[in-house]
């Protein structure tokens, strides 16, 4: 059974209008790595945090220090820190007690943004300095890389974008489906250090559980019934680009903590294998799920999202962002074809809520395209359901496995429209629907309906 990974392709989306009182500043990325928020955790230390936005940051115990720190096993200069776009640049100064990295002593290493060194007995914690982020600037376009909009919130999201690209840190992309996280993920590389290496992309959840370690990291022969030759992994096949974990929430847990194990140390182990191997890549991870109420559930590793979302971004639901829906329509008509889309067209098209988001769009473009009429009539809706399911089928993956998948989508869409449809009155849905009101019941809590 071949799997879920592939490298770099097209698609296309997302973007809200800055009211007048917002002061747009263009911004032209690649200008500098992001900046970093230094910690000291477990010693007194004058100031306890320091914004290393450019220049070095020096810690030790002596009074000229940009961080000084009363522990006596901290010497008078004992580490210094600089920006690189990995991350931050730790080099120990000859310290007496040393620098410490997950308890090996370092000299000189590159410290991915998030990550924590000991220095003597003191935790020095080392993060994304957020604050850079979130300095109310507003991209003057509308349109970065492959994305459309001219939305207040895209604009934001266009202008961190070109803030990070000076930066190779972790970034986690949150939003529904259809949103168009891939495009924020082909972003990220193409604006990017890594943009002249591959673009490798794995879909977790499309990955049967029991493949899904040897997917990202590859297998030795014999490792396992069927793994017939050696085989790289996702993980190797990035080496030098971006890998793009798509679905991150559905990563089984027993994998959790050999993920976090590469991107803490930059090596991977291939399954069935002894030999680690080290690989340089960045990895941007994107879910329609919220990852904390996951991490409060058990069912995803907190020392793993906090390394995967050194940088989170989300992307609105197009429902959000109305003043988006034309120029989509328009670059999804563009890509079909159709050099220009009547007013009335496109006024029947901001008038819906577009659950599916960016993707349903392009799917009724494309109809569009295809049948000369938005499709409003039976036939029209057919032809948009054959394109969305073009889509959905992977002819890769088994045929019940697809079909169970499919079924339970309608049912939730189903479901969901007919309580609405009577007002969440279950009586009389199961008396539309059909269905025994206590199976009815069944089903919506199944479904996450139940109000």
């Amino acid at each position: 059974m071949s799997l879920s990974r592939r490298t770099a392709g097209p698609p296309g989306q997302g973007a809200q209008e800055a009211p007048t009182a917002t002061i747009v500043r263009e911004t032209t990325g690649a200008v500098r790595p992001l900046g970093a928020l230094v910690r000291v955790l477990s010693s007194k230390a004058k100031p306890t945090e320091f914004r290393l936005r450019s220049g070095k940051c020096v810690i030790g115990s002596a009074a000229g220090c940009d961080i000084v720190v009363g522990d006596p096993t901290v010497s008078r200069q004992h580490v210094e820190l600089t920006l690189c776009a990995e991350g931050v640049g730790v080099t120990d100064l000859g310290s007496r007690n040393g620098t410490f990295y997950f308890g090996h002593r370092v000299q000189q290493m590159i410290l991915a943004l998030g990550g924590r060194i000991a220095v003597g007995t003191t935790e020095i914690a080392i993060d994304a300095d957020r604050e850079a982020l979130e300095d109310g600037l507003v991209y003057a376009g509308d349109s970065f890389q492959g994305m459309a909009g001219r939305s207040l919130a895209m604009r934001r999201l266009f202008a961190t974008l070109a803030r990070l690209e000076g930066s190779l840190v972790t970034v986690l992309v949150t939003g529904e489906s259809g949103v168009g996280k891939e495009l924020v993920a082909r972003a990220i590389h193409e604006g990017s250090q890594a943009a002249s290496g591959p673009l490798v992309i794995v879909n977790c959840g499309a990955v049967p559980r029991d493949l899904v370690a040897s997917e990202l990291f590859g297998h030795r022969r014999g490792a396992f019934t069927g793994a017939l030759d050696h085989r790289k992994g996702a993980f190797e096949s990035a080496d030098g680009g971006t890998l793009f974990l798509d679905e991150i929430g559905e990563l089984p847990l027993d994998v959790q903590p050999m993920l976090l194990r590469a991107l803490e140390s930059g090596e991977i182990r291939p399954v069935g294998g002894d030999q680690a191997k080290r690989v340089r890549v960045r990895v941007v991870a994107a879910t329609h799920r919220n990852v904390e109420e996951e991490v409060r559930a058990g069912r995803f590793r907190e020392d793993l999202y906090y390394r995967l979302a050194v940088v989170k971004l989300h992307v609105p639901p197009l429902r959000e962002r109305p003043e988006d829906i034309e120029p989509l329509a328009r670059k999804f008509a563009a890509a079909s074809g159709i050099a220009n889309l009547p007013i009335d067209v496109v006024e029947r098209l901001c008038a819906r809520s577009w659950p599916g988001n960016a993707r349903e769009l392009r799917n009724v473009i494309q109809a569009y395209a295809a049948l000369g009429a938005l499709p409003d009539d039976e036939a029209a809706k057919k032809q948009l359901l054959d394109v969305a399911l073009g889509d959905f089928v992977d002819p890769t993956r088994p045929y019940a496995e697809q079909k169970d998948a499919l079924c339970d989508r309608f049912a939730r869409a189903y479901l969901q429209a007919l309580m609405v449809q009577t007002g969440g009155n279950q009586t009389a849905a199961a008396r539309v629907s059909g269905l025994d009101r206590s199976y009815l019941g069944k089903l919506l809590a199944k479904h996450g309906l139940l109000r």
